[in-house]
């Protein structure tokens, strides 16, 4: 679900660094709604003694502007805004759409698991995964690689929404686009 007033956002797609602070707090707080709302799903479903293990995408920090995930999602966002520009996708749609991502600390997974009450947190493990932990190969990857690899993620997750708002039509140009920026960003993906 995507969180209440993000007009203010709607040069974004998601939190970035010219994101304004309500827009921080909107997602925030639909994150604790939603995150609630899971674990007291799940608390009703499960036989006593049950335990139940998740893993999720994570923030290390409460700015989540500047964390990785946020600056490829925004680098997706100025891929829309270019077609936008060359009018392949109208002003409107862009401006009414926001990835309805949050990365949540550990420390915000802890507070909301401990005041919604249905489990007992037994362990809470933060780890970080190198983008390339699936390649096999003893040899790094190039730039192109890389660009293709954080296309491929990028892609597998937003796809679905991205053509359910702009249409399926366009999501080869939106994805061949995105790893051109990909290529020329100075990004860092380790």
């Amino acid at each position: 679900m995507t969180p209440q007033g993000l007009e203010s956002n709607k040069e974004n797609i998601c939190t970035t660094e010219t994101s304004p602070p309500e827009i921080f707090e909107a997602y925030i707080k639909q994150h604790r709604k939603d995150f609630s709302a899971f674990l007291s799903s799940r608390g009703e479903e499960m036989v006593r003694g049950g335990h139940m293990v998740l893993t999720f995408v994570g923030g290390r920090l409460k700015d989540h502007a500047s964390l990785k995930q946020a600056t490829l999602i925004s680098l997706l966002g100025k891929t829309l805004a270019e077609m936008v520009a060359e009018g392949v996708i109208k002003e409107a749609d862009l401006h009414s759409f926001n990835l309805p991502i949050y990365p949540p600390s550990k420390e915000q997974v802890e507070e909301i698991v401990r005041s919604e009450g249905s489990f007992d947190l037994n362990e809470l493990e933060e780890f970080a995964l190198p983008w390339d932990v699936h390649v096999t190969s003893s040899a790094k990857l190039d730039k192109n690689g890389w660009a293709k690899l954080v296309t491929n993620f990028i892609r597998a997750f937003s796809e679905p929404t991205l053509a359910a708002h702009f249409g399926s039509s366009i999501m080869n140009e939106v994805f061949e686009r995105y790893g051109k920026k990909m290529v020329e960003s100075n990004l860092e993906m380790r």
